[in-house]
């Protein structure tokens, strides 16, 4: 579902297409939403294209509705929900758990355990009808009900359950249509703060699809309680639906439909909206963010301070995952925050933060035409890019650093600490080669490749000779191969992530005319 979601991408009518059809098989629009959040955040769909599938997504959580008012009042569907929930936990407990029919049985499950469920909540809401006289509740104001809608779907998480709550409230009587249609408005407001508690902690494109949502929302719900009345007169007597259930889930597709329509021709003015909000406090990128692509030259200098910014988040995530500490902390200038995440969320973030500079060269690739400023840009797009292999290569070797940190085994603890001590160097001196002026570090940088190549070779001399004296068994000397690989693995990519964002063409290119150390 994820792949379709991405290829319906191309306009905006397939988008609410696919939204909708997957919302509806799935059953959910949570999961379809934070799948485009996701998408969002990694940029692989602009925002137009999210609000589209999110508007697609409200208009398919209506299929639930429909089943339920189509199937779960018409006959006992209990009957035969309860003999598939057994036969598909046989299935479940029986079939192998990668198999086809493990999958299924795992679907039809669920699929039975949704309509036993609305059964019990039929017979609960009838015996509760008929110990109190709910009626007296009939003429309180709509905006009650609407608020209990909002509430019980921001509580439960799921705009279907509060429609299959209310659709057996309304069959039992305890409820008017007009309270009932009431309580669904409530439930499509309150069905978007999964979407903000999702991205509370996410990069601002996240938050943007979660704000256009709630806008969405909260519009189309107050404008249909403005004209309610009438609307159910067009339901009731025009389109003559009789059956309160069938309208009340036939005014919920519409209320989605409407959506649509009402927001369709406005996507593309409301994506640019949201694009501009979230863009300064909660920001992940530092500098570029600040500046226009249009102006190619400052976007350029903003972006090399940016790279600068990236690598020292880098390093202090290297220190972090030694558990060392960063000496150069206050001459850092990161992110607020950063230092006081954990291990793994430094590395999400790096993520992010190296996602919104690709996205940004990107844009400014439209705009640069000097070819001088075509090769600096290059040049730092390279930078970001070996930068991120190197927080990768360290982020790969946390299991290693884990085991050999707490190994009793002294070969292993003492090659641990080794490395450790590496890596302290190495932060800094890099450190110290990007703060100050890049053309006194030349023969610098040059010396910590050298040494970085160096280490490689005597590390695994040493390593081998370890493995010939029975020092260490095969399964340790391949753990500790691997985790000397990554970790110079992680330096050399350092290495040229910082001669791309410190020195020009022809000092870059002695760099890359160095012989590889990775055998």
């Amino acid at each position: 579902f994820k792949l379709y979601l991405k290829k319906q991408t191309a306009s905006k009518i397939k988008s609410i297409g696919g939204g909708a059809l997957v919302t509806a098989v799935l059953q959910s629009s949570s999961v379809v939403s934070l799948m485009v959040l996701a998408f969002v955040g990694a940029g692989i769909i602009n925002m137009q294209n999210a609000l589209a599938i999110v508007l697609g997504a409200n208009l398919g959580t209506t299929a639930t509705g429909w089943l339920v008012a189509l199937a779960g009042f018409t006959f006992n569907i209990e009957n035969l929900a309860l003999p598939v929930a057994g036969l598909a936990g046989l299935g479940y407990a029986v079939f192998e758990k990668q198999g086809k029919w493990f999958e299924w049985s795992r679907f039809l499950l669920g699929f039975s355990f949704l309509f036993i469920g609305l059964g019990y909540m039929k017979t609960g809401i009838e015996g509760m009808v008929v110990q109190l006289d709910l009626k007296q509740y009939a003429n309180a104001p709509l905006i009650i009900f609407l608020l209990i809608g909002f509430i019980t779907t921001s509580l439960i998480q799921s705009s279907s359950a509060t429609v299959a709550i209310t659709l057996s409230a309304l069959y039992a009587g305890a409820i008017t249509l007009v309270d009932g249609i009431a309580i669904v408005l409530g439930s499509e407001v309150g069905t978007t703060i999964k979407l903000f508690i999702a991205s509370f902690r996410g990069e601002a494109a996240k938050r943007r699809v979660a704000l256009g949502n709630f806008i969405f929302n909260i519009i189309t719900a107050g404008l249909l309680l403005v004209f309610i009345y009438p609307l159910i007169r067009l339901v009731t007597q025009v389109l003559g639906i009789q059956n309160e259930m069938i309208a009340l889930v036939f005014f919920q597709t519409l209320v989605n439909l409407l959506g649509i329509i009402l927001f369709f021709p406005l996507l593309g003015i409301f994506g640019r909206f949201l694009e501009k909000r979230f863009t300064s406090v909660n920001e992940e990128t530092m500098f570029i963010h600040k500046v226009s692509v249009n102006e190619p030259s400052s976007a350029l200098l903003s972006l090399e301070r940016e790279i600068k910014h990236f690598i020292y988040s880098v390093l202090d995530f290297t220190r972090h995952a030694f558990e060392l500490p960063n000496p150069d902390l206050g001459q850092m200038n990161l992110h607020k925050g950063f230092h006081g995440k954990t291990v793994a969320e430094k590395y999400e973030y790096i993520k992010f933060l190296h996602g919104e500079i690709h996205t940004f060269c990107i844009r400014l690739q439209k705009n640069v035409i000097d070819k001088d400023d075509i090769e600096k840009l290059n040049r730092l797009i390279s930078s970001a890019r070996n930068n991120m292999y190197a927080a990768k290569s360290i982020k790969d070797a946390l299991p290693d650093i884990s085991q050999l940190s707490n190994s009793s085994n002294d070969i292993k603890y003492g090659f641990f600490e080794q490395q450790k001590t590496a890596a302290d160097e190495f932060c800094s001196k890099a450190f110290h080669i990007i703060t100050e002026d890049p053309s006194l570090h030349f023969g610098e940088l040059t010396a910590l490749y050298n040494a970085v190549t160096g280490s490689y070779t005597s590390s695994l001399r040493q390593l081998y000779k370890e493995t010939i004296t029975g020092h260490v068994s095969e399964s340790e000397i391949t753990t500790l191969l691997n985790f000397n690989r990554e970790i110079i693995t992680a330096f050399k990519s350092f290495v040229f992530g910082i001669k791309d964002c410190l020195f020009d063409k022809e000092s870059s290119r002695y760099f890359d005319e160095l012989p590889g150390f990775i055998r």
